[in-house]
């Protein structure tokens, strides 16, 4: 099968697509013949040798990736013969995913509802779970207002059209007037290009005080945007596209009333659950990925390329098959 394997860790011309054997599916796992392989930012850095954290770097050489959708070729010992066939999304356990093929553990494969395209619903496998956990934790609610940073991204659309679907005003910040195009197509009130020294400002006469900051850039831009919350209101930081976390002071935030939220799911099972939810409010239409760039197998060096030089928009997706 074709596969993109890392030999070394660096720049993105270290992803190298070649021919490797099939993996065999083991006791309680399956076969998934791979039409759609999923890229996420981290993944750009433990390529690079830089992940969030030093037991995220995998053993070399290794085929990157961890979630893919595609129809299930086989099953291992010990898993229901009806499932093949079938469209599934599935996460991995980071790797595995750049290939044609790839083998995933059965329990935690997650079969995508009739009428979603397969892309659609790989596109939502780690970042809708992710804006709906962000949104569960923020809980926004009408009269609000909600800032959402890297508002163009894969989480950050998903995040403000949740916020606008739970009656909050959203103000979306983001590079570049493309970037602010696709927010405001997803619903944004209000478009700001912190690329701008006075965005802040900006925010604060455009918007007035913030209820909730989802904070997906981290550095200076979170420190600002935290600046910009009202007292008693929220920070959600899960990101840190800057390179590094938002600086912001634990006693200044509560000094200010400012809860600071932080949290994941307790389990694959919770996992699970908000990939299915996720899947289940695209499949009704109350949630749309933005597709914004798709890569042939072959060109994953160029994805990765696309992605830090933060070219993209939306959500960035391998093309298999």
């Amino acid at each position: 099968m074709r596969a993109v394997i890392v030999w070394e860790f660096g720049p993105p011309a270290v992803l190298v697509p070649v021919e490797v054997p099939d993996p065999i599916p083991g006791e309680g796992e399956v076969l998934v013949d791979v039409e759609i392989a999923n890229i996420t930012f981290v993944e750009t850095q433990v390529r690079a040798g830089r992940p969030p954290r030093p037991s995220m770097l995998p053993a070399l050489p290794a085929i990157l990736g961890n979630g893919v959708g595609g129809a299930v070729a086989a099953v291992g010992a010990g898993v229901d013969a009806d499932i093949a066939g079938r469209r599934v999304v599935t996460s991995l356990d980071g790797t595995g995913g750049y290939a044609e093929r790839a083998v995933a553990v059965a329990e935690r494969v997650i079969e995508i509802p009739g009428g979603l395209a397969t892309r659609d619903a790989v596109a939502l496998l780690a970042d809708g779970r992710t804006a709906l956990l962000l949104v569960g934790l923020a809980r926004p609610r009408g009269g609000e207002t909600v800032l959402v940073e890297a508002a163009a991204g894969g989480v950050g659309t998903l995040l403000v059209q949740l916020a606008r679907n739970a009656g909050a005003r959203v103000v979306a910040v983001a590079r570049g007037e493309r970037k602010l195009a696709v927010a405001r197509d997803v619903g944004a009130d209000v478009a700001v290009d912190y690329s701008a020294g006075d965005w802040p400002q900006r925010v604060r006469e455009a918007a007035g005080e913030i209820d909730v900051v989802f904070d997906g850039v981290g550095g200076a831009i979170g420190l600002a945007a935290f600046c910009l919350i009202r007292s008693g209101g929220r920070f959600c930081p899960f990101g840190m596209a800057s390179g590094s976390f938002a600086p912001v002071d634990a006693e200044d935030a509560a000094a200010r009333g400012i809860t600071m939220l932080r949290g994941g799911p307790s389990g694959p099972d919770e996992l699970a659950a908000l990939t299915r939810a996720a899947l289940e409010e695209a499949a009704a239409g109350r949630l749309r990925p933005v597709l914004g760039q798709q890569f042939p197998l072959d060109d994953a060096a160029a994805a990765h390329a696309a992605i830090e030089a933060r070219e993209t928009v939306g959500k960035t997706l391998l093309v298999v098959r």
